[in-house]
């Protein structure tokens, strides 16, 4: 397939109708050609919604683990630290293992392995242990990328993007629950009883896919594994969808951190004064959005991905307006929550249909290449809101969220402008 990076709309066209790169790579997916079933798509949900959580499962125990283990409260932040950077670690060198090995062995031991490091979590008594544990939970967590690759594997074309859809929002249910959970378990079982939990739960998860998930045929690529990860480096070069596609990553969970790192500050405050718990409730608004997003993947099967992406970043920047008034309305929060949760998702469902549709005998590579796009976005988002808002103030970290959502539409105007 002929790819124009400075095309993308016609790209996106031809790799939702087409499907022709899906359909030359055929032999190296699996023989179930109907495709996932509904109930091994919704496993691959769950899997990846508890896979994920164990990343942030920490945050609302910080101050329960600093008491704990008689650590400075200004320092023990970098638990979260620790794991995110395990997790950026993950993304370079495992995920592109799932085009080198059995796909069906390497997510059931890195399900296995995840379990020992939230018991290793669970049982630390240290600091240094306590570190070292939450980097081996954020690298075996990459289980989620693995899982959507694979999703995407035995998905057929005229499903894909709905297969992914679904599964991603396994992903985003698992971060905007997570804390809410954590929290209640630790309330009843302490902050340890939180890991020691989804230890056994992984463990349970592990035996259903095991005797339920089919069975990976012979890996899409052969050789090395270092010609195997400098091959993941060659395709931000030789794949304009990826660029593309990952740019838009990068922006919209810039935006999408700016949202979920400040909002907490105006919420907590006066006149407000909401409590963790109230705070926490305004996830499940956020949890509205994200499963209306699920549909963005049919559109992208119906071969319109490319408008969806522009209707979705249109509704992120107009967001942005309603979320200014959290001090005079929390109802105008809500909306702003669910219209900013609903076309992220909308925009990352779509990106993944497309890189995926691409270049479907390098899937694993594809998608650990384009969530490290998500990983900056998600780390400046986070690092300019806190700023911001000690500076300016709620209506500045608002502008700056819609400053990077409107870079966004612009960009897809101007990609939209020059395809023609």
């Amino acid at each position: 397939m002929s790819l124009n990076p400075q095309k993308p709309s016609k790209m996106d066209v031809e790799a939702e109708n087409t499907g022709a790169g899906a359909a030359a790579c055929a032999p190296l997916q699996s023989p179930d050609r109907a495709g996932l079933s509904r109930y091994q798509t919704f496993l691959f949900a769950i899997t990846c919604a508890m896979a994920v959580a164990n990343v942030y499962f920490a945050q609302p125990l910080l101050e329960s683990m600093a008491a704990s283990l008689s650590v400075a409260p200004s320092t023990i932040g970098i638990v979260v630290t620790a794991t995110q950077a395990g997790y950026a670690v993950g993304l370079l060198f495992i995920v592109p293992l799932g085009d080198l090995l059995n796909r069906k062995g390497l997510i059931l031991t890195q399900m296995l392995l995840s379990a020992v490091a939230l018991c290793a979590v669970g049982l630390a008594q240290d600091w240094g242990m306590l570190l070292g544990a939450m980097v081996l939970v954020g690298l075996m967590a990459v289980v989620v990328q693995v899982v959507v690759a694979y999703t995407a594997t035995l998905a057929s074309p005229d499903q894909r993007g709905q297969a992914i859809g679904t599964v991603t929002s396994g992903v985003v249910l698992g971060i905007l629950l997570a804390r809410f959970v954590s929290g209640a378990v630790a309330d009843l079982a302490g902050w340890r009883g939180v890991y020691f939990v989804s230890a056994a739960l992984m463990v349970g998860m592990a035996l259903v896919l095991y005797r339920t998930m089919p069975a990976s045929t012979t890996p899409p690529t052969k050789g090395s594994y270092w010609r195997l990860l400098g091959s993941v480096f060659q395709l931000y070069l030789s794949e304009p969808t990826l660029r593309v596609r990952g740019t838009f990553a990068l922006l919209i969970f810039a935006a999408f951190s700016v949202l979920w790192t400040a909002m907490v500050l105006p919420l907590s405050a006066p006149p407000l004064s909401l409590s963790h718990t109230q705070i926490g409730l305004f996830g499940l608004a956020g949890v509205a959005g994200a499963l209306a997003a699920a549909r963005a993947g049919r559109l992208a099967d119906q071969g319109l991905g490319n408008r969806t992406t522009g209707i979705a970043l249109a509704l992120l920047t107009l967001s942005w307006l309603p979320t200014a008034f959290v001090e005079s309305s929390l109802l105008a929060m809500v909306v702003g929550v669910v219209l900013l949760d609903f076309a992220v998702q909308a925009v990352h469902v779509t990106n993944q249909s497309l890189i995926f549709a691409a270049r479907p005998d390098a899937q694993s590579r594809l998608v650990g290449a384009y969530m490290c796009f998500y990983s900056v976005g998600s780390g400046a988002g986070a690092i300019a809101a806190t700023y911001t808002y000690a500076h300016w103030g709620w209506v500045a970290v608002c502008i700056l969220g819609a400053t990077f959502s409107g870079i966004a539409l612009l960009y897809w105007m101007y990609l939209e402008l020059t395809s023609r």
